[in-house]
């Protein structure tokens, strides 16, 4: 009976040995720990994109808008997006009511000006049959005049002198006015000359609404499959959506052998992008599709874009191969290649630690742990490679010890002396 009470004295004793060995030790011996990886080192910028044609031909609202204060048109009818067309089909209508009540307007204008312009004529002939007339009249004192002066020749002088006098007059004013006539006739002219083209200038205008107004029915300029263009919500276009005088595109008929991904890198990784990098594109309809592709350009100004709370730049990657499955509007996904290392040593971001402005591993040596400097190269989103402080054989802590006062720190500096 005593044997067995010693006996579960001393497993007790025992057990309390190991509990209190494993729980006084440091929290870092029962953290996880890692070994560093040797091989290849990928830093990368992941995003998301969506596939377009690289070249493609638009299908447009009528260019002359803005000459008839047309800003604003409402797209009445569509046919579904993805219809295969071919040149000459119909594609869309616009709502004509605005530019109908403009060429109502413009029907009156011209009314306006035939009025005008008929008025002016008739005014005109009125003034030249007058002035003729008084012409006649002037003749015919002229001959007065003269008959006058020649029934004189039988009076004293001074009666004589009169009458020649009054011929002079006569000749002079029928001169005159004969001169007045002419300039009245060319001032007649001008003005009606001017008048006609003012007129001729509002028919031609209302000419061109009209002929605006047929185009308000627009058909496909070439063979291809119709894809609506994005409004500034990043809709697409539908019955019912305006398009602006200014960005009058409707469609758009993608040439498929060259495709683009266009994508937006936030503000914090642009700083990575340039042209020329190659990317690994996915495609989200089917993920055992592999592409690749090259950035062509990248955006020099950012953009606050819907749903997103910091700056985005627009960055064009195009696709290398040609694929015919390949759609506009395809979501991608993208790694662009920002840099790599074929042979790097490198340890997950979570093992080190930054202390007083430098950078730390918690390393096994042997029972104990020490704190070593290390020396960080590129990093990506999971992992940093290390230069100078580890060895491929090293085992790290992932955790940081809640106390490290008895944790010996181990320098970079200390190391290079020690090894001259």
């Amino acid at each position: 009976m005593n044997r067995r009470n010693i006996v579960i004295a001393s497993i007790a004793v025992l057990t309390i040995v190991v509990l209190y060995t494993f729980t006084t030790s440091s929290d870092v011996t029962t953290s996880i720990t890692v070994s560093p990886v040797k091989g290849e080192f990928i830093v990368d910028v992941a995003t998301t994109g969506e596939l377009r044609a690289k070249n493609s031909t638009e299908i447009k609202a009528p260019a002359e808008l803005r000459q008839f204060r047309l800003y604003n048109l409402t797209i009445q009818k569509l046919i579904p997006e993805g219809t295969l067309v071919k040149k000459g089909d119909f594609v869309a209508s616009i709502d004509q009511s605005e530019i109908l009540t403009r060429m109502q307007d413009q029907e009156l204008e011209v009314q306006s000006e035939q009025s005008e312009y008929t008025q002016l004529v008739l005014d005109s002939t009125l003034t030249l049959s007058q002035a003729r007339d008084a012409l006649v009249n002037l003749e015919y004192t002229l001959e007065e005049r003269e008959i006058t002066l020649e029934q004189s020749k039988y009076e004293s002088p001074s009666v004589q002198r009169q009458a020649q006098i009054e011929l002079d007059k006569a000749k002079r004013q029928l001169v005159q006015e004969r001169k007045n006539y002419q300039t009245k006739v060319k001032q007649a002219e001008a003005r009606i000359s001017e008048r006609e083209a003012e007129l001729i200038k509002e028919e031609r205008r209302l000419e061109r609404i009209r002929e605006l107004m047929g185009q308000f029915t627009i058909y496909a300029p070439e063979n291809g499959m119709v894809i609506y263009r994005r409004t500034f919500d990043g809709g697409k276009i539908q019955e019912g959506s305006q398009i602006s005088a200014w960005s009058p595109v409707v469609a758009e008929l993608p040439d498929f052998s060259v495709m683009e991904s266009v994508t937006y890198v936030n503000e914090v990784d642009i700083k990575k992008i340039k042209v020329g990098q190659t990317v690994k594109v996915g495609l989200d309809s089917d993920n055992n599709k592999n592409l690749t592709g090259v950035i062509t350009d990248v955006a020099n100004v950012g953009e606050q874009r819907p749903n997103s709370d910091s700056k985005v730049f627009q960055v064009i990657i195009q696709i290398n191969e040609a694929d015919s499955t390949l759609r506009p509007s395809m979501t991608t996904s993208n790694r662009i290649m920002v840099n790599e290392v074929d042979d790097a040593i490198f340890v997950p971001l979570e093992s080190i630690h930054a202390v007083d402005s430098l950078n730390f591993v918690f390393k096994k040596d042997g029972f104990n742990t020490i704190m070593q400097e290390v020396e960080i190269g590129l990093i990506n989103d999971n992992a940093a490679i290390i230069n100078r402080g580890i060895d491929i054989a090293d085992e790290l802590f992932l955790s940081l010890p809640e106390d490290t006062s008895g944790i010996s720190r181990v320098l970079l500096q200390e190391i290079l002396t020690s090894n001259q």
